[in-house]
């Protein structure tokens, strides 16, 4: 799986700011003393009796809901507000504030423990501060139920962590938040993922439970890309592992009908060209979608996706043509051809992304095969570089 990087959001919040309220119980004020003078254990046990003699005291439930947040019990604290606002929204103000304040500081220490773990090379090490990483986060969801960016780093602490099943629960609320483009790739990668291990448990152990359950898997895999590739059409993670999940459930011929009918009713639509390509490319057709990407070419030649795909679909199609001349024993450096093709393609990426090692380390293997030495040393240098080497 790929390892995510986290988002970090840094949010300084006030303290709250403590004030008396007139006309109040003897635990109320004995409460806020109690309070002011931080025992917050005394304070805790007076709210309470406040709350069961009067469970309609809004100022008692308020009051029990900070103290339970000093004393870190957020469930409890946010079950008191709840209470507090069912009763009115005279406190409104105050809870929200302090909801926010927490949740500002829960979500920092959440960030502050993944980059200490990212930093350490000692694995129990690290995992002591990605444990309290996804605490933090946790606790962060609890008061903030409706941000994003909690579940999104939570996600991202669990998929470092190699926790793929962990990080189901908050990638989806992602989706159902926000529809982002990390909640469908990496809630989709995390499916296919766990259907490859399920059907390769099935084939070395031969239990009929792992099959049925590595279809399922597959199967929410595609209805999660499925649904991510129409907001993000030109994501190339999302489309690939789309097209891996129906070539294991046997169902390529319904991804490739579905995006020929596309390309059939809007020729000239870039992006439906780009799509079918990537489908034929991950099929094994590379004639066809060599076709489909040029056309998007055509179409926009400015479309990188289309580029760097086009110099995949020439470097995998060489790679091919080499092991089959191989393997026939005969001598053909037919294969070269296709290589030579990729090199514009791929060299368009890199004028347009001069940082991406990911490309430069690709050409500098097509260079090499090409016996082009001073321009895959170049390559390959920059790879170092980038990489810091």
């Amino acid at each position: 799986m790929h390892k995510a990087r986290i988002l970090i959001i840094v949010t300084f919040m006030a303290g709250l700011i403590f004030t008396g309220f007139q006309c109040s119980s003897t635990e109320l004020t004995s409460a806020r003393l109690y309070i002011q003078q931080k025992n917050f254990d005394k304070a805790l046990e007076v709210l309470q009796k406040e709350v069961q003699k009067n469970p309609k005291s809004d100022e008692g439930w308020y009051l029990l809901g900070f103290v339970y947040g000093e004393k870190n019990m957020i469930d409890s604290m946010v079950t008191a507000y709840d209470n507090s606002l069912a009763v009115s929204k005279k406190f409104g103000k105050e809870i929200d504030n302090n909801k926010l304040s927490k949740w500002a500081d829960n979500f920092n220490k959440g960030a502050t423990y993944f980059q200490r773990g990212n930093s350490i090379t000692d694995k129990d090490s690290a995992k002591i501060y990605y444990d309290r990483s996804a605490e933090a986060f946790k606790i962060a969801t609890i008061l903030e139920p409706d941000s994003a960016d909690s579940y999104k780093n939570l996600a991202f602490v669990y998929l470092s962590e190699g926790k793929n099943k962990e990080a189901i629960e908050p990638l989806q609320k992602l989706i159902d938040l926000k529809q982002e483009l990390d909640g469908y790739k990496y809630l989709g990668q995390i499916y296919y993922t766990l259907g490859l291990n399920s059907r390769q448990a099935y084939q070395l152990e031969g239990n009929a439970e792992d099959s049925v359950r590595a279809e399922e898997y597959f199967k929410k895999a595609i209805s999660i890309l499925d649904a991510g590739s129409k907001l993000y059409p030109d994501d190339g993670d999302i489309l690939k592992t789309l097209s891996a999940s129906y070539i294991q459930t046997g169902k390529l011929d319904i991804a490739l009908k579905s995006f020929e009918t596309l390309v059939e009713k809007e020729p000239e639509n870039k992006t439906y060209r780009y799509n079918y390509g990537v489908i034929l490319l991950q099929a094994g057709d590379y004639p066809a979608a060599e076709t489909q990407f040029k056309k998007a070419l055509e179409i926009d030649p400015d479309y990188e996706n289309a580029s760097y795909n086009l110099g995949i679909t020439y470097v995998t199609w060489g790679t091919k043509l080499s092991k089959e001349i191989e393997a026939s024993g005969e001598f053909s450096d037919e294969y070269k051809q296709k290589y030579k093709e990729a090199i514009p393609y791929l060299e368009k990426v890199i004028e347009r992304e001069p940082d991406n090692a990911e490309v430069w380390n690709l050409l500098g293997k097509v260079y090499s095969v090409l016996d082009m030495q001073d321009k895959a040393i170049n390559a390959f240098n920059k790879v170092d570089q980038l990489r810091g080497n």
